[in-house]
């Protein structure tokens, strides 16, 4: 059975920094590729980033390129998000995710997901 776990959640004020962790366990984590999505209160799910299994090539979102940073750590299984000059708009849940194809905007291709941690940013 497949868990993920995020943790590094909190509370941030604008322009402030989290980094964000999620540790895999039930799948052989370096066959798949791994992504991070968020949900703001009474909105749809959102794509921030996502990174390859193999080459660890990053995606991101565009309202992110520039102050996030997506990585991985193959031998601790774990995935992790650094998020620099985080704005007020982005409170939300944070999820992490695991991809069954190569897809990674699309929540279609997401198979599996973590419970969520929370991210607010206050002005």
């Amino acid at each position: 059975q497949v868990q993920l776990v995020e943790s590094g959640g909190g509370l941030v004020q604008a322009g402030g920094s989290l980094r964000l962790a999620c540790v895999a366990s039930g799948l052989s984590f370096n066959t798949y590729a791994m992504g991070w999505w968020r949900q703001a209160a009474g909105k749809e799910r959102e794509f921030v980033a996502a990174i390859s299994r193999m080459n660890h090539t990053p995606y991101y979102g565009d309202s992110v390129k520039g102050r996030f940073t997506i990585s991985r750590d193959n031998a601790k299984n774990t995935l992790y998000l650094h998020m620099h000059n985080l704005i007020a708009d982005y409170t939300a849940v944070s999820f992490c995710a695991e991809y069954s194809g190569s897809s990674y905007y699309s929540l279609e291709m997401v198979s599996d997901w973590g419970q969520g941690t929370q991210v607010t940013v206050s002005s």
